[in-house]
Formats: C-alpha cells, structure tokens, sequence
C-alpha cells in the first residue's frame, strides 16, 4: 500500500515519474516501480490518495497478488480537487523482513460506453451498492455482464455493501492457476463490507456474512467464496473457502 500511496500522493510540485521514482526509492522499495503507476501519475501539481480498502488477490507461499483501492483526488485547472482513483493489482514476492513489491498492474476499465444497459443505470444509481472508482468505470464500460449486475440489485433489496472488485484490476488468471478468472470478463464481483461491517473483522456476526452468501448464491451465482465453508447449495462446489477470500466475499456467474 505505501508504494501505491507514494505514487498517487504528492506536495505541490511533486507530480511527474521522477518524483514518484524518489518517493518509492525512499521506501526501500524498487523506483522503477513507479513507471508502472499509470492513471495514479495525473499531469497536475498537487495529489492526494486514500486507500478505501486492501484485499487478496491471491496468496501462495512465495508471492502474493493485493488488490488495493484507492480513491485519488487531483488538483484541477482552477485549483479544486478532481475525485479519481484506481485499483491495483499490487504482485509481491517472498523475502525477509518484509515482502517485496514486484510488480503493478493498475485498472484499466476502458471507455465508458455510448448507453449503458439498464441493469448498469440501476447499479449505478443504487445507494446500498457502494463501488470504488474502477468498479464504477467498470459499469460504465458496458463490460460487466448482466447477470452479475441483476445480482448486485438482488443482494441489494436486503443489504447494503461496499464492493471491492468488480472488472479491471484483477488478476487475469486465477491466481497460481492456469484458468481465466471471472473478473476481468465482468463475471464476477467481490464484496468487502457488508451492512458497514467488514467482512475480515473478527467482530462482524458471522450469521451476516453468511447470510449475504447464500444470498448471492440465491441470486444466481455458480460459485461464492469467503472465510467460511459453507455448507449445501444447489452443486457440491457452490460454496468455496481459502486463505485468499478471508478478507471479502466473492461471487461468480457464468456467461
């Protein structure tokens, strides 16, 4: 997240890639890191980044994928801030004493399109469906397929949640795994916080969490991963758990 944060944030004066090459270096961390920053390196003199919430892309012994949102607020022509922000797929690799960022791999939503279709309007306009700036991109791109946004209207009728991933900024594989993920095709969603509640808090009810994945299971989604195996569904693999969706509850459609 530091590295994330040095270079979407800078004092008056600090905008360009050679500035951001000294913030990440200061971190001990690789400068050329800071090539990698694409839409966070906005052309204007002044920035500020707020990472909204860090989760698992994936997790092995050796390396690591973290998906970390962030909202960017940028210096406009006249001064007032300009409300951006991505999700990046931040790749880290095993070492001591901490691990080392490897690699980033920024969102990239696309244009948005001409007419969104009806389900995105209604995500969009949704107040209990909150998404971070990618994901809204996402919608407007006209990438996210409609039954995973008929399913987040669903899930809506009952709860209100903040959603972490939806298209751009994940993994293309699933990670450590040969096989397409559902995301980068708008097949799938991930939610964070569920009835304010973050779903890697020791203190949320588990019945919450639980409840929101049948719910999503009952929406229409093949698979529903988080902290818990669960039991029952309408296949034997419905329901999944790994150390990877600890931090989020994930739900994936099919084409």
């Amino acid at each position: 997240m530091q590295v994330v944060e040095a270079i979407g944030g800078w004092p008056p004066g600090g905008q360009g890639v050679a500035a951001a090459r000294q913030r990440v270096a200061a971190l001990g961390a690789d400068p050329a890191l800071a090539e990698q920053g694409g839409p966070l390196l906005a052309d204007a003199p002044r920035a500020a980044l707020e990472v909204v919430y860090a989760q698992y892309g994936g997790l092995l012994a050796d390396s690591a994928s973290v998906l970390v949102v962030c909202r960017q607020w940028v210096a406009g022509p006249d001064g007032a801030p300009v409300s951006t922000g991505s999700t990046v797929d931040v790749r880290l690799a095993a070492a001591a004493p901490r691990w080392n960022v490897t690699a980033l791999h920024p969102a990239d939503p696309g244009a948005a399109a001409a007419a969104p279709g009806d389900p995105a309007v209604r995500v969009l306009a949704q107040p209990r469906i909150v998404l971070p700036p990618a994901a809204v991109a996402d919608v407007r791109s006209g990438q996210v397929h409609g039954a995973a946004l008929e399913a987040m209207l669903t899930l809506a009728g009952s709860y209100g949640f903040e959603v972490s991933v939806l298209r751009s900024g994940h993994p293309l594989l699933v990670f450590g795994a040969d096989r397409p993920s559902d995301h980068p095709r708008g097949l799938a969603f991930d939610t964070w916080r569920i009835e304010g509640h973050p779903v890697v808090d020791p203190a949320t009810p588990a019945a919450l969490v639980e409840s929101f994945m049948r719910a999503a299971a009952a929406a229409g989604s093949y698979n529903v991963g988080g902290p818990r195996q669960l039991s029952g569904g309408r296949t034997a693999n419905q329901f999944f758990s790994d150390p990877t969706h600890h931090d989020h509850v994930h739900a994936g459609f099919r084409d």
